[in-house]
């Protein structure tokens, strides 16, 4: 006979059975019996409540390590940044720090991330802070933190030399960061920005200093959707203990569904540009909301079988477009293709967390700026912004017949001066 002592609700495949007819019961006095087996039940609700039990808060924004990258003089702030061919202001010398800071994944565990962190050299002992979405990046070596010679470091070291603490996160999978980067994710994007800004304010208190609570934010292509995803979320609340100052994004794809990707699909975005994002897209969504089982399931041979190893963060955007087809056709099959044009299911919600960066009424001034000659971003994702936003404190500068990089080298001077105008540096 079976004597079933317990099965628990909460742990359905854990069963606790004694053999009244084993040679254990047979030979053991019944007080040991009655011991062993409330001591094998307290040890199976012991687990059973461990598996349940919540799993520990994440302490996002907690320094894991904090690593020097640049010191500099005033003199030698001017003289890096006049060699970075940004001619703004220089006020007071930096010093730049690589900061790994505890922070979470898509999904919500817990995970690392990267980013730079530039404090002014004044006296102030209160500081305002700008915070710098850089744009689309692939190689996790070319992330602010740890580039020197890319120009989104010294994007982020202009502002510092104007006054602001500076911050720019490397995002998620790039930098130091493990794993892989989910691009144009808006709420890794979001948890990433705000737990650097965490971070930043430590390494302020460690030195005596506090930061300011109310961001100036800014950020270019890739960083202007991040940068309009981060003002959302630091008004709604949703970063505690910051608020937003005022925002400025620069050529962002903020209307992915309604714009880029119908662009993309008609030639308005240059087909091999076109070809670039929406591989890099779909390889890093499906990571996050399970596009694909294969990937010959949205991407056509011979490119499937070597297209996520292409998106692996060790390769430079060179070696990618040079792998890739030149035609979004050549590119998806046909049920893909189908996908971008009208998405459903898994593909509407990756889209969904992609779109909707610019619904929201800001409370705080906002410039957008964008190009009518850019055909990376089209200029229609601008207009789109600025409609969602419905608000007279929006504006939108049309920076003409240029291309997409040259947007962020016109943009960032002027709205550098439209910071120190709005909200100066302390």
């Amino acid at each position: 006979m079976e004597q079933e002592t317990m099965e628990s609700g909460t742990c359905p495949s854990v069963r606790v059975v004694v053999r009244e007819e084993s040679e254990f019961m047979l030979s053991t006095p019944r007080s040991v019996i009655a011991i062993f087996v409330a001591a094998l039940l307290l040890a199976v609700v012991t687990a059973c409540g461990s598996d349940n039990a919540p799993a520990p808060a994440v302490p996002r924004g907690e320094i894991v390590a904090t690593t020097p990258v640049a010191q500099l003089s005033t003199e030698q702030t001017s003289a890096y940044l006049a060699d970075a061919n940004i001619g703004t202001p220089v006020r007071n010398g930096v010093d730049a720090y690589r900061v790994n800071y505890r922070t979470i994944t898509p999904e919500g565990g817990p995970t690392t991330a990267s980013g730079l962190v530039v404090l002014p050299r004044t006296d102030s002992r209160r500081l305002r802070v700008v915070t710098y979405e850089h744009g689309t990046l692939v190689s996790k070596s070319d992330a602010p933190s740890v580039n020197d010679t890319r120009a989104d470091r010294a994007r982020t070291i202009m502002f510092a030399a104007a006054g602001y603490t500076a911050v720019a996160p490397d995002y998620l999978g790039l930098g130091e960061g493990p794993g892989l980067h989910p691009y144009t994710h808006a709420p890794s994007e979001v948890s990433a920005s705000v737990d650097l800004l965490r971070a930043a304010q430590t390494m302020a208190a460690e030195q005596r200093r506090d930061l300011d609570p109310d961001i100036l934010v800014t950020g270019f292509s890739q960083g202007g959707e991040a940068a309009t995803a981060l003002g959302k979320a630091l008004q709604g609340g949703e970063a505690t203990g910051f608020g937003l100052a005022a925002l400025a994004p620069i050529s962002g794809p903020y209307a992915v569904q309604n714009v880029e990707t119908p662009g993309a699909l008609a030639g308005r975005v240059t087909p091999a540009v076109a070809v670039f994002y929406l591989a890099y897209w779909i390889t890093s969504m499906n990571r996050v909301y399970r596009l694909y089982d294969h990937p010959a399931e949205a991407f056509q041979e011979p490119i499937a079988d070597r297209i996520e190893q292409l998106f692996d963060g060790q390769h430079n955007e060179i070696a990618i477009g040079t792998a890739l087809p030149v035609r979004p056709e050549l590119l998806l099959t046909p049920k893909f293709l189908a996908l971008a044009q009208n998405p459903t299911g898994a593909s509407q919600r990756a889209v969904a967390a992609s779109d909707g960066t610019c619904d929201w009424t800001p409370r705080v001034p906002v410039h957008l700026y964008a190009a009518t000659g850019d055909r990376n971003v089209l200029y229609a994702n601008a207009e789109h912004c600025l409609q969602a936003l419905r608000t007279d404190k929006a504006t939108l500068t049309d920076l003409g017949d240029i291309d997409h990089s040259a947007t962020a080298r016109i943009a960032l001077p002027q709205i550098l001066d439209w910071f120190q105008r709005e909200i100066p540096a302390t």
